[in-house]
């Protein structure tokens, strides 16, 4: 398809139909992907980080860094493409708990974290997620179709999938 964006690391697009959008290297980062089911407007974003509050100084510009801030960054660009709110729906992948070690903080648990916080968001502007395919401890690379909202997950060693 000729019209396919690639997400960066702590980006976020948005397009309408007919698009792909697609993400690599997601690990312990999250892919909030959004859909419009009637317009079939799109949007992801590649969140490294769950909360930009908890952040001290915060003076990050970059919304698409953090899971609260993207979510809410993303739906503004989507309503900008005519999308509207009460049609859209969410899926989520990625969060993945990369290595293994011996303390279990919360630091370490970024993936996790990132993900409840993608879905904290989602719920609070009551968005509902249909399907995700979070966890576990391996990469993913996501493709967001446009034309039925189908997110492809491709994982090295564990085949693709369809959510």
């Amino acid at each position: 398809m000729d019209n396919t964006i690639k997400v960066g690391m702590a980006e976020l697009s948005a397009l309408n139909h007919p698009g792909v959008l697609v993400t690599i290297g997601l690990g312990s980062c999250v892919g909030i992907a959004l859909y419009d089911r009637e317009k079939k407007v799109i949007g992801l974003a590649h969140a490294m980080l769950p909360s930009s509050l908890q952040i001290k100084n915060n003076t990050n510009t970059n919304k698409g860094k953090f899971a609260d801030t993207a979510i809410l960054e993303l739906l503004d660009e989507m309503i900008r493409l005519g999308a509207s709110r009460k049609n859209i729906i969410a899926k989520l992948a990625g969060g993945a708990q990369m290595f293994t070690f011996n303390d279990s903080s919360d630091i370490i648990r970024i993936g996790e974290r990132n993900v409840i916080a993608a879905k904290e968001k989602l719920r609070e502007l009551n968005i509902e997620i249909i399907s995700e395919d979070t966890g576990g401890n391996y990469g993913r690379t996501i493709e967001f179709y446009s034309d039925d909202g189908r997110l492809v997950v491709k994982t090295l060693g564990l085949g693709t999938k369809e959510i």
